[in-house]
């Protein structure tokens, strides 16, 4: 049973004849006979008799006709919506956000979508970078943008930017001096992101770093939220770490200070989408919106500095 089939059949009972109903689709009247013929045959019923005037349905045409229209409908509601997605009338756009965006200028990217397409709707998820990638490679999201390293089996990933991390305390004396690893396994710890743990990319990377230096990493708090790990290292309960771009944002606490590592350490920021399903016109648009914040971020970035400095050095 063919789409094309039941479009014959409900113009055939709208219009009451095979040559009425060709008119309609524009098609030769012998083609609609012959869709016709070929369904009743599928069917093993017979859908029409002819009366004195017009054609009459059977008590199977009857009981067809609904379910017929049902189905064109559908098709037809799929093509618009296709449509309209095409050319941003519609749709939906599916993102993965980062937990921190705003410090990368994206706090107003739905703004500025809703703005340009006030017609497409938007689902943007935040959460962590490894969440978002089985998100992504489970289809549950289109796309996203992510810190690396991530699982990527089912991703196609394109880097976009690195965001140096920093080491920060209360204590100017922790900060003299680029961290080392083996000094940075020896400090009281202030950690976020506590559910993922040692999955968060820039964990792992710590992790894999403190393995071949033979240390451990033992954090004495690990909470979810970076701005409630910096609220504690402010009261002096531990350190922490975060992004230069955080580091340089208005909500970075006064009095803290932040030197890099001995070994430089960057997030790596990524657009990930499935390696095997195209993006929607909805959500290639959203990316590329993300992509130009992205960009802004970096082109605004200090260039690379000598390393040790204080939090006062590197915020003004």
């Amino acid at each position: 049973m063919t789409l094309n089939q039941l479009r014959a059949f409900v113009a055939a009972q709208r219009s009451g004849s095979f040559t009425a109903a060709a008119r309609q689709l524009d098609i030769a009247q012998a083609s609609v006979s012959e869709l016709i013929r070929r369904l009743e045959e599928e069917l093993d019923a017979v859908l029409f008799v002819r009366g004195p005037r017009r054609l009459s349905l059977t008590a199977a045409g009857q009981e067809l006709l609904p379910y017929a229209r049902e189905s064109i409908s559908a098709a037809d509601e799929g093509s618009r919506a296709v449509t309209s997605l095409g050319s941003l009338g519609g749709g939906t756009a599916t993102f993965g956000i980062l937990r921190n965006a705003d410090y990368y200028l994206l706090g107003n990217l739905v703004q500025t979508f809703h703005r340009r397409y006030p017609a497409v709707r938007v689902r943007l998820v935040g959460q962590n970078s490894a969440e978002t990638a089985a998100a992504i490679a489970a289809g549950e999201i289109e796309a996203g943008l992510i810190v690396l390293p991530v699982d990527d089996e089912d991703l196609v990933i394109s880097p976009l930017m690195q965001d140096e991390v920093l080491y920060v305390s209360a204590d100017p004396a922790m900060t003299t001096s680029p961290m080392t690893i083996e000094r940075f396994a020896q400090a009281r710890l202030v950690l976020y992101d506590a559910h993922f743990g040692w999955r968060d990319p820039t964990r792992r990377q710590l992790a894999d770093r403190a393995q071949l230096a033979g240390v451990r990493l033992e954090p004495m708090i690990e909470i979810e939220h970076v701005e409630a790990a910096l609220k504690l290292v402010a009261a002096g309960i531990g350190d922490t770490i975060v992004g230069s771009a955080l580091a340089r944002s208005a909500v970075f606490p006064d009095g803290l200070h932040v030197t890099p590592f001995a070994e430089p350490l960057f997030d790596t920021i990524a657009f990930a989408r499935r390696r095997d399903r195209p993006l929607s016109r909805a959500t290639r648009e959203f990316a590329r919106l993300a992509d130009d914040a992205i960009s802004e971020v970096r082109a605004s970035a200090p260039r690379p500095r000598p390393r040790g400095r204080t939090a006062d050095d590197e915020l003004h």
